[in-house]
């Protein structure tokens, strides 16, 4: 899977992508924007870092913030919809977690990520538990997310990948 057959996938079906990201810091925006010709179906994306950009920018509301955390499935799902919403996308990836090397708990080691992509009006959230210093995390989590992008847009289910933890969450 590559940043360029989702280009593919979407000029296929004449679809848009906006993205979402947090802890990878916008690099899965950088690899769409890398793809020449990304222009006909890449419409941008927002890093928003901080609890307050996720509130202003994506239209999370903060009370899913409180009860969850920022990182957890409602919260990347809210991206995922905030993402499209806001540019019209047709297709919108969230990444939401913990890279490291510092902030992880019990709970929430680091290298956990959650994923959102939204195709249309159903939005999946996966959960990954990744391992490494922190951009190999970043990395991971970029690349699981143009996986979940690809097995969306063909209309592919799969109920595991590769270092999944948990269930898929459907939004």
């Amino acid at each position: 899977m590559s940043a360029s057959t989702i280009g593919e996938l979407l000029q296929a079906q004449d679809f848009t992508i906006a993205t979402a990201e947090s802890c990878t810091s916008g690099l899965l925006c950088h690899l769409f924007g890398a793809v020449p010709g990304a222009s006909a179906w890449l419409l941008g994306g927002w890093v928003t870092y901080t609890n307050e950009l996720k509130v202003s920018q994506l239209g999370v509301e903060q009370n899913l913030i409180k009860e969850h955390g920022a990182v957890s499935a409602q919260v990347a799902a809210a991206m995922a919809q905030g993402a499209a919403k806001r540019s019209g996308a047709d297709v919108a990836l969230s990444i939401t977690g913990i890279a490291g090397p510092t902030g992880g708990s019990e709970a929430k080691p680091v290298g956990t990520i959650f994923i959102g992509c939204k195709v249309q009006g159903y939005v999946e959230v996966r959960e990954f538990r990744f391992s490494g210093e922190r951009n190999a995390v970043q990395e991971h989590a970029a690349l699981a997310a143009l996986h979940m992008a690809q097995l969306q847009l063909k209309g592919e289910h799969v109920a595991s990948l590769a270092n999944q933890h948990g269930e898929v969450n459907a939004f």
